[in-house]
């Protein structure tokens, strides 16, 4: 074992990273996934299920803050339950080559052990920005996509990553915190098959796992230095992958600054759909009763996660978020797709049932991409067959939203949640955000508000 492996490559560049050597554009990518993944948590902060799990299991420390609640607890539980609430939504960014939702598992991690341990934004960021890095690498390593959910398989490892960081460990300690990650590794698309809600606890299970990875390390656990090629190793028995993909150009390219950010809050495979449809209901004013039937034609892996009839069955804001019937359903009912639509009684809502009832999916065995393209056609009694087809995901780098867009999510998002803010606690928090370097704590990042 003489070649250094990817643990061993991955830890010598972390360990030696300075903030001086990241390019403003991976900088710049952090901040304002930092602030979209806030906003998203803060409105998931009162999703079906997030309440019972912070009477249940947050402990009474007072370490790190619970975002949208105005509670504390130890860093390890806020790691859990942030990340719930981050995933809670489906509106969360990703990284549509790594198909990675990289934040939702390192910002509820990242954050809370920065505050019990009071580090300074400045490292901060350069942190967040580095692991976010490992972890789409680690997703464009792997191609097979035989059914984890590649959020919580390559999450716990950058976690881990970033993390050990921010403790300050060492090379060494820092390979082991890859190591240790190997024997927490999971989560499977079966959530969303079945529409449970564990599909919003399996990145936040990865977000904790990757903290008490490096928590491991600090305290002297050695662990595998082949976690990722070794025989018993991830890709052997998870998912196999290319150590050289994952590390090519490390330290040269930083990946985060591709990630996009959702315009709805709903699975990433029904967002080119529920674009087509509404820029088709709006062009052409449609109206539901003027609809006898539609058409989603998508891929085969968009068919895997969103494409089962729809049923809002017991858990009706998840069945929402992973269909792409009521995607179209609901784009045509209410000419949009924000937070409202995807509570429970919109998604039980008669119209809405029997709307997506007339969606018909068509897979194409052809079409490549996992998110995009797809298209929409819709089936009317004045105006025949209308057809649009979408080649780019909304907030993708190829159809960016813009800064008045994000700030309207920002805004819509925080004003919700369990503990809502105003319009200027939202903007103060913000501020913050776009000025982490000057923060000397960030224990302090929620101060005020």
């Amino acid at each position: 074992m003489s070649a250094m492996t990817l643990s061993e490559r991955f830890a010598r560049h972390l360990a030696g990273l300075r903030y001086e050597a990241l390019p403003q554009a991976a900088l710049d990518a952090s901040r304002r996934i930092m602030r979209d993944t806030l906003a998203v948590a803060w409105a998931g902060s009162e999703a079906p299920g997030l309440a019972e799990l912070r009477r249940g299991m947050a402990s009474a420390g007072t370490e790190s803050v619970l975002w949208g609640t105005g509670q504390r607890t130890s860093a390890l539980d806020a790691a859990f339950l942030n990340g719930v609430a981050a995933a809670a939504l489906d509106y969360d960014a990703l990284h549509l080559d790594a198909v990675v939702h990289s934040d939702i598992v390192l910002l509820p991690s990242m954050l809370a052990i920065a505050e019990r341990e009071h580090i300074d934004g400045r490292r901060f960021i350069a942190a967040l920005a580095a692991a976010t890095d490992i972890m789409c690498r680690l997703g464009q390593a792997t191609r097979d996509h035989s059914g984890w959910f590649y959020t919580s398989i390559h999450g716990v490892f950058a976690a881990a990553a970033g993390c050990a960081m921010l403790l300050g460990l060492k090379e060494s300690a820092i390979r082991d915190a890859f190591g240790i990650a190997l024997f927490q590794v999971g989560g499977t698309q079966q959530s969303m098959v079945e529409k449970s809600l564990t599909k919003r606890a399996m990145s936040a299970i990865a977000a904790r796992a990757g903290l008490f990875s490096a928590l491991l390390a600090r305290a002297g656990t050695t662990a595998p230095r082949e976690a990722f090629e070794g025989k018993f190793g991830f890709y052997n028995l998870y998912e196999s992958g290319d150590p050289a993909v994952a590390a090519r150009a490390l330290g040269e390219r930083y990946h985060g600054v591709e990630t996009s950010t959702k315009k709805f809050p709903s699975c990433g495979c029904n967002h080119a759909v529920i674009e087509a449809t509404l820029q088709l209901a709006k062009e052409h004013d449609l109206k539901p009763d003027d609809v006898l039937g539609a058409r989603a034609v998508i891929s085969n892996y968009m068919n895997r996660l969103v494409g089962a009839p729809y049923d809002p069955g017991s858990n009706p804001q998840v069945a929402a978020q992973f269909s792409v019937q009521y995607s179209v359903a609901a784009a045509l009912l209410q000419r949009r797709l924000g937070v409202a639509q995807i509570q429970a009684d919109a998604a039980r809502d008669p119209a809405a049932i029997a709307l997506a009832r007339k969606v018909e999916v068509v897979i194409d065995d052809a079409r490549a991409g996992q998110l995009a393209p797809a298209e929409v056609e819709i089936h009317t009694q004045s105006k025949g067959w209308l057809k649009r087809r979408i080649a780019a995901l909304p907030g993708s780098p190829e159809s960016p939203l813009s800064e008045a867009e994000l700030q309207d999510k920002v805004r819509e998002c925080m004003s919700l949640g369990s503990r809502p803010l105003s319009a200027s606690a939202i903007d103060r928090l913000s501020a913050r955000i776009a000025r982490i370097e000057a923060l000397p704590d960030m224990a302090a990042l929620f101060e005020g508000l």
